[in-house]
């Protein structure tokens, strides 16, 4: 009804003449004022901002004659409409794209595994992976670090592990009772023995001359770790100053402080010499290296990503059958492809 008295008001306004036009308007103004004086809040409908909607879109001074709400409730009125359009005309396809799970958990990933990277190095490597997606993104999809960023400690342990050997002693017993001391050099980066030497008296002097053995020709590492056994004398580490090794003694009776040598002692006595009754030094030698032959060739270790110290190369199926070579008098077997 509102709409249609409007459009009589105009119709009116053709046919009237000026005088009778500006004595009702001067009528409809005083009950205006009145009504805004009465009412404190009128109520208008839907149709009502309609109009006043359209209206403000075709006539420049429709400020003038708006008396029952404020010109910016009319603005508000049309961003409504507006924002209403524009949500049926986007019905079914709401949102930006969605990114795909993969490049979310790939981003994620290269996020924790580099600490100091941030979006812009991550986005420049999705690109080189073949991934389009923009920098915001993946600083969206980035995981938070609530402290600093750091490396982490495999990471920092991977980054010295070449500069670091191990040494240590074990004791063999002959068939005669007699007791042989088993040295033994490790570098801690491929797991590598680099020395080996038995001995029925093991001096100072002796376990240094080793020590000048194992690295001849400027190879010796930065930091050497041992225990506190007695026979590391003066002689000893004499010698190890001369070559500039910085010795790392661990606590007494920690043996867990030098893992890796350890672990490898008790792999000679699981895997060879709980099997085997020794002679002599002789007999004693020939041995171990045939054992470790097998253990730098052939023996895979879970901490070189399941390879051998001497990386062994993948042996696809279609290079034929697979055979057993004996290793180590039998106890233990290298399986290969054979052509």
């Amino acid at each position: 009804m509102g709409v249609v008295r409007v459009i009589a008001f105009m119709l009116r306004a053709f046919l009237l003449s000026r005088g009778a036009l500006v004595a009702e308007n001067l009528a409809l103004r005083q009950q205006l004022g009145v009504l805004q004086r009465s009412v404190r809040r009128p109520r208008l409908r839907q149709r009502d901002r309609v109009f006043w909607v359209w209206l403000s879109r075709f006539w420049t001074n429709w400020q003038s004659s708006l008396v029952i709400v404020k010109p910016a409730t009319v603005v508000k009125w049309h961003r409504d409409g507006f924002r209403l359009y524009w949500r049926w005309k986007s019905r079914g396809r709401p949102g930006r794209p969605k990114i795909a799970a993969e490049i979310r958990s790939l981003i994620r990933r290269m996020s924790r595994e580099n600490a100091t990277w941030g979006a812009p190095r991550i986005h420049s490597e999705l690109q080189l992976l073949g991934y389009t997606v923009a920098e915001s993104t993946v600083a969206e999809y980035m995981c938070r670090h609530r402290k600093p960023p750091s490396q982490t400690w495999r990471t920092f342990l991977e980054n010295h592990v070449s500069d670091i050997a191990a040494i240590d002693f074990f004791v063999v017993p002959t068939v005669r009772f007699q007791l042989l001391y088993c040295f033994i050099v490790l570098r801690h980066d491929r797991r590598r023995v680099v020395h080996l030497n038995v001995t029925a008296h093991p001096t100072a002097r002796w376990t240094g001359q080793q020590i000048i053995e194992a690295f001849p020709y400027n190879e010796a590492p930065r930091f050497m770790i041992r225990d506190r056994d007695g026979i590391y004398g003066r002689d000893f580490r004499e010698r190890v100053k001369h070559l500039d090794i910085k010795e790392v003694i661990i606590a007494y009776r920690s043996p867990w402080q030098s893992p890796y040598v350890e672990r490898l002692i008790g792999s000679i006595r699981r895997e060879c010499l709980d099997h085997l009754i020794v002679f002599n030094e002789t007999h004693l030698i020939r041995i171990l290296t045939a054992y470790f032959e097998y253990y730098h060739q052939s023996r895979t270790h879970l901490s070189l990503d399941r390879n051998a110290p001497i990386p062994r190369e993948v042996e696809l199926p279609s290079e034929g059958r697979v055979i057993a070579i004996p290793q180590v008098g039998g106890l233990h077997h290298r399986y290969t492809r054979a052509a």
